[in-house]
């Protein structure tokens, strides 16, 4: 049972980490890594679905969340907005390898999903950007590298 609550209390630390709520998940991953016998694969794929299902959340919100721009209460304004599509369609779809990048890796979440990202590759390039900093971590981490 202690295993199971650890790993769902990674996933959930991988998932708000990944949304606009700051959260830390690379505390907790190292701290598992490091203080528990649990399998470091298992651990690294939890981390990483849960932090690409964050960023999905995100993405789902850009989706919807455009309709609403013209209300008072929205967020964000329409020069910011547009500042921050015009970044993405600058550099397209390859910026998500920067999703993992504290600060502008979530809000760049978002604006794939405003800008219409298609899912297969958006999901390819996070996984692969948030996988890829998972590991490398763990390797640090373990002494692998």
């Amino acid at each position: 049972m202690v295993d199971l609550s650890a790993y769902f209390g990674l996933f959930i630390a991988a998932f708000a980490a990944a949304t606009l709520v700051p959260a830390q998940s690379e505390a907790v991953l190292v701290g598992l890594l490091l203080g528990s016998d649990l399998s470091p694969a298992i651990l690294l794929t939890v981390a990483t679905f849960g932090n690409v299902l964050g960023s999905v959340a995100n993405w789902l919100l850009g989706r919807y969340i455009e309709r609403l721009r013209h209300r008072r209460w929205f967020p964000v304004s329409q020069r910011q907005l547009e500042k921050a599509q015009r970044s993405y369609h600058r550099y397209g779809r390859w910026s998500l390898l920067l999703s993992w990048v504290p600060i502008i890796g979530d809000p760049l979440t978002v604006v794939a999903g405003t800008l219409r990202e298609p899912l297969w590759s958006f999901l390819l390039l996070v996984t692969l950007a948030k996988g890829g900093r998972y590991l490398l971590l763990a390797g640090i981490t373990l002494g692998w590298l």
